[in-house]
């Protein structure tokens, strides 16, 4: 299976920002998108960064409550692991394991397409696992 079968079932719609924005529109943004992270772009197709709720609670220890009044780029990760829709869920399973990243946006020639969480993904391969269950259950039964 592949990330773009993951974009093909839950969209590619993005959620950016600028990184110019306040850290207290980032918090309101990913409150009312119920998401954990925005991908920081000037354009909506080059990836400046990730701002994530890891980078407020860090931002928050860090600084105290003029976190709020601070712009995102301040606070964003700019070493931003990216996967394209060709590939393997496993292989990004395993990627954002080792690297300890929940967000990877999904880039095509050089353009942002999408977005898979580690949700997405675990999701992806829960649904796999369950399909593969039911063909074996299936094969043995009909081999009975």
């Amino acid at each position: 299976m592949s990330v773009a079968a993951i974009l093909k079932a839950k969209g590619t719609d993005v959620q950016t920002i600028e990184g110019d924005a306040s850290v207290a529109d980032a918090v309101e943004r990913l409150r009312d998108e119920t998401i954990g992270a925005l991908v920081v772009s000037s354009d909506g197709q080059a990836i400046d960064g990730v701002f994530s709720e890891r980078d407020v609670i860090t931002g928050l220890a860090d600084h105290g409550e003029a976190l709020l009044s601070m712009k995102v780029r301040d606070l964003m990760s700019t070493s931003v692991a990216t996967c394209s829709p060709e590939d393997g869920v496993e292989k990004v399973m395993l990627e954002m394991t080792e690297l300890r990243a929940r967000h990877f946006p999904v880039v095509d020639a050089g353009r942002l397409v999408g977005i898979v969480s580690i949700g997405d993904v675990v999701k992806n391969r829960l649904d796999e696992v369950q399909l593969e269950k039911n063909v074996l259950r299936d094969r043995y039964m009909a081999g009975r």
